[in-house]
């Protein structure tokens, strides 16, 4: 259990890592990294709660649907960061394959906000499924 909590640990610290990566290229006017990083705030967020049960995948897409369904239907993350990860998802397909994306300043704000509030969500998750009064770790429970 000791492992997998420390890569959750890793997984959250590059995810916040990405999150002020994305203030700095926002800053800068790169607003296709900008939201390169936005995403990968909430994908490394993601990763960092499924590090808890041991599961990884080598998809983006798996990785989203396995969280989808175990942590959101299940009612473990409100059903509006499905809508999060979707958007932010899509505009980074966009903004890092289409050679003419466009996509404005305030787009950029929102997303890197809305990854703000994401990583806020999964801290709040990961700090309530890691320590119990006792002081012993909690094992999250899921449907397999």
């Amino acid at each position: 259990m000791q492992a997998e909590k420390d890569l959750s640990n890793r997984r959250i610290e590059k995810a916040g890592e990405c999150l002020d990566a994305a203030n700095l290229l926002l800053d800068a006017g790169q607003y296709d990294g900008a939201i390169n990083r936005s995403y990968y705030c909430v994908f490394h967020a993601i990763r960092s709660v499924l590090a808890l049960e041991g599961v990884d995948f080598n998809r983006h897409s798996a990785v989203i649907a396995h969280f989808r369904k175990n942590y959101i239907k299940t009612g473990k993350f409100e059903p509006s960061v499905s809508d999060i990860i979707g958007k932010i998802f899509d505009l980074r397909g966009e903004s890092d394959y289409e050679d003419y994306s466009e996509i404005s300043k305030q787009e950029v704000i929102e997303q890197i906000e809305n990854a703000e509030y994401f990583l806020g969500q999964v801290k709040e998750y990961l700090s309530s499924a890691s320590d119990d009064s006792s002081g012993k770790a909690k094992k999250p429970s899921f449907e397999m």
